[in-house]
């Protein structure tokens, strides 16, 4: 069979046994990442894998079962560098020996993945520049109390150590605003480890919440609050920011915009409800397509970066019609 897949197949084709030990290898490896298949063969197939993905990796090969599944990883080329690889893997069992093999299938997908880094980086530079307004109003406010206590210093008031704690929590108001906003900025990690969803949806309220309060809108939060996924922070956080954001600019009256967090044996659900027209049905299955969008200034890459970045961490995106108005879009993280 392996070899059947090689003939048919530009893609490296590679057989290992539990350990990681590479048993075959085939010849594309020689021109995608540029090794010679005697330098790999005997080796353990993990170390070229980046020590970030490992722990990842392991835990999928875990669950494999006989047909194949696919997990990206990055994989180290001979020149020193990581790119980006698409893996195929399912698990084999060899019925006289019950002993247990892998094989997969890797494509490298270096280009496409920065492609959509730089969708999304674009996408976030948008989304910066949408806030400015709301973050603005939230900045001027502490700042405006700071110059007042400043200038009842400067004029020799009395009882002066009182003003001092209130002076420190408006300056922490700004660190933590432009703290979200340089979030923002900073380039794309992918960096999983095991992230509370409470923690990141109240980063994302913090920096969001300035644009809501100008309309009216306040964020309920709802849910287990010890729920946790594995995931890459920033990248879910941007998700957080495109579904909050949305709900926001869905929302023509003041009202409330619901997280709520559903912790059970299958799957973790991250919900968010606003109470604005709502999307008719027949166009539901559009939203996510390129440059697809209901608003006069929408690109429509807000939703199809949200379902790349959900489908990078094997968790999809469904979208539903409140029975009262507006909708509701479900984050469903499979364990």
């Amino acid at each position: 069979m392996v070899e059947w897949v090689e003939k048919n197949n530009h893609d490296i084709v590679t057989v290992w046994d539990e350990s990681g030990k590479v048993i075959y290898i085939s010849s594309s490896i020689e021109d995608l990442l540029g090794y010679q298949t005697s330098d790999l063969r005997g080796t353990y197939w993990f170390e070229k894998i980046s020590a970030e993905d490992v722990s990842y990796i392991r835990e999928q090969l875990e669950n494999a079962a006989d047909t194949f599944q696919k997990i990206n990883v990055n994989i180290l080329n001979n020149n020193g560098k990581y790119i980006w690889s698409e893996c195929k893997v399912a698990k084999l069992t060899d019925k006289l020996t019950n002993t247990k093999y892998y094989i997969s299938i890797l494509k490298d997908i270096t280009d496409k993945k920065e492609a959509e880094e730089m969708m999304i980086r674009s996408e976030k530079m948008s989304v910066a520049g949408q806030l400015a307004a709301g973050i603005a109003h939230e900045i001027r406010n502490p700042l405006t109390s700071l110059k007042g206590f400043l200038q009842l210093l400067q004029a020799g008031v009395k009882g002066k150590e009182e003003y001092y704690q209130i002076m420190v929590e408006e300056i922490e108001k700004i660190e933590t605003i432009t703290s979200e906003l340089l979030f923002i900025s900073k380039p794309l990690t992918d960096n999983r480890k095991m992230e509370s969803i409470k923690d990141m949806i109240h980063d994302v309220t913090v920096l969001l919440g300035p644009q809501a309060k100008l309309k009216g809108i306040d964020i309920r939060i709802e849910g287990s609050d010890k729920a946790q996924i594995n995931c890459d922070r920033s990248q879910i956080k941007q998700v957080l920011i495109n579904l909050l954001k949305n709900a926001i600019e869905a929302m023509e009256s003041p009202g409330f915009i619901t997280f709520h967090v559903k912790d059970s044996e299958e799957a973790i659900i991250i919900s968010i409800s606003d109470e604005g027209p709502g999307i008719p049905e027949e166009i539901i299955h559009k939203l996510g397509e390129p440059f697809f969008t209901t608003k006069q200034t929408g690109t429509g890459l807000g939703i199809m970066i949200t379902r790349q970045i959900l489908a990078s961490h094997q968790a999809r995106l469904e979208i539903s019609q409140n029975e009262k108005g507006g909708s509701t879009f479900h984050m469903i993280f499979h364990k």
